[in-house]
C-alpha cells in the first residue's frame, strides 16, 4: 500500500528545519576552520553544550562511569576538608619525591574545576593538578564542590571557602606557608576562584595569587545583544549555566556579593592575578575587562590572550599542540612567579 503524500505544510516545515540545521552546520564548520590546525580536535564537532545540558546531567548522574585514575608520579589522595562544621571532599596532591630547585618554598594552590557551575568533578582535573606538582613542587588541593542547579549559589563558593580555610589550618601538616597560598581554576572554576579571592580579602584570609584560566566571571554577558558565535561554550550554554548557578534568570541587577565576580565595584587590595583566555572564547571580552579593572585598581594582573584559541583548550587541545603547551606552561610560570612574590 502506497504511503500518502506529505502535506504541503509538513513538507515546508521539514525543509525549513533542514535548512536551519544546514546553516548551523556551515556556521560550525566556519568556526572550526578559524581554529589553528594544531588546536583542532574531534571534540570541537560535538554538539555545543552537550555535556552541560540538563538531559546529559541526568544521564551522567545515573550512569556508573569510572572515576579517572590519579597520576602515579605524584602523591594524590582524597580527603575531607572541614571548617566550623562545614565539610567538602577534596583531592590533595603532593610531590612524591624531591622538589624542583626553583619551587616556591611552601607554596600551595587551591584549585577549582570547571564545568559551567553545573558539571565536572575534582577527579577530572587530576592531570592539571599533577602538572603544578611536578613542575613546581607545590601542594595542590582540588575542591569537589556542590553543583547547580541542585545546589545554587552560594553552595559552591561556600565549599571553596571551607577548603581554603582548611588548607590554612592544615598548613603545618601539609608543609605549606600560609603566606604562599594561591587560588585558581578553569572556566567556572576560575570564576569561583575570583569570587573566593574577593571573599577571602573581605574576611581576612590570606591569598597570595589568583590563577584564572578563561574564567567565567560576568553573568551580564548573557544579556549582551552582540554575543559572538563560539565553540565548546556557547551563548545558550552560558545562559543555562548562569541561570542554574544564580537560581534565577540573569537580570540587570544582582545584589548578592560574590555571585558574579565581575559585578564587584571595588577591586582594590585583591591578590595579584594572571588571566589567560583565547580570542575565540565567549569569555574573552569579560576577562579582558576584568583584567583592566584589576590593573586600574592597582592590582598587578598579567594577561595572556591566545589567537584562535577556543574555550576549554586547557584540557581539550591535543597534547602535541605547541600553542596549548605554551599556554599551559604560561600558567605554571605565572603561578611560580606569583608564589615566589607572595
Amino acid at each position: 500500500m502506497a504511503r500518502p503524500p506529505l502535506s504541503r505544510p509538513l513538507l515546508l516545515a521539514g525543509l525549513a528545519v533542514a535548512g536551519h540545521l544546514g546553516r548551523l552546520l556551515l556556521e560550525h564548520r566556519r568556526l572550526v576552520a578559524a581554529v589553528p590546525p594544531e588546536l583542532r580536535t574531534p571534540m570541537l564537532w560535538l554538539p555545543t553544550g552537550l555535556l552541560t545540558s540538563a538531559p546529559a546531567r541526568r544521564l551522567l548522574a545515573v550512569l556508573p562511569l569510572p572515576s579517572p585514575e590519579p597520576p602515579s608520579d605524584v602523591d594524590a589522595r582524597p580527603a575531607t576538608a572541614t571548617h566550623e562544621g562545614s565539610s567538602v571532599p577534596v583531592w590533595v596532591y603532593r610531590p612524591s619525591s624531591g622538589t624542583p630547585v626553583d619551587a616556591p618554598s611552601g607554596g600551595a594552590l587551591l584549585w577549582v574545576h570547571g564545568g559551567g557551575y553545573v558539571a565536572g568533578a575534582a577527579a577530572n582535573d587530576h592531570e592539571a593538578c599533577a602538572r603544578f606538582v611536578r613542575e613546581l613542587g607545590v601542594v595542590v588541593v582540588s575542591v569537589d564542590y556542590r553543583l547547580a542547579p541542585a545546589h545554587p549559589f552560594p553552595a559552591a563558593l561556600d565549599d571553596c571557602t571551607t577548603a581554603l580555610r582548611w588548607l590554612h589550618t592544615q598548613a603545618d601538616e601539609l608543609g605549606v606557608d600560609p603566606a604562599r597560598v594561591a587560588v585558581g581554576g578553569e572556566s567556572a572554576g576560575g570564576g569561583l576562584a575570583a569570587a573566593l579571592a574577593q571573599r577571602a580579602y573581605d574576611e581576612g584570609v590570606d591569598v597570595a595569587f589568583q590563577l584564572l584560566v578563561y574564567p567565567m566571571l560576568d553573568d551580564r554577558t548573557v544579556l549582551r545583544a552582540d554575543q559572538p558565535e563560539t565553540l565548546v561554550w556557547t551563548s545558550p550554554s552560558n545562559r543555562s549555566g548562569w541561570t542554574a548557578y544564580l537560581g534565577h534568570p540573569v537580570r540587570a541587577t544582582e545584589e548578592r556579593p560574590y555571585a558574579a565576580p565581575a559585578r564587584r565595584e571595588d577591586l582594590t587590595g585583591l591578590a595579584p592575578a594572571w588571566i589567560g583566555v583565547g580570542d575565540a572564547d565567549l569569555f574573552h571580552d569579560e576577562d579582558l575587562a576584568y583584567a583592566a579593572r584589576l590593573v586600574a585598581a592597582g592590582v598587578p594582573c598579567a594577561l595572556d590572550v591566545v589567537p584562535g584559541m577556543y574555550h576549554g583548550a586547557y584540557g581539550l587541545a591535543p597534547a602535541s599542540s605547541a600553542i596549548a603547551q605554551r599556554f599551559r606552561q604560561g600558567s605554571v610560570e605565572a603561578l611560580r612567579d606569583g608564589l615566589l612574590a607572595g
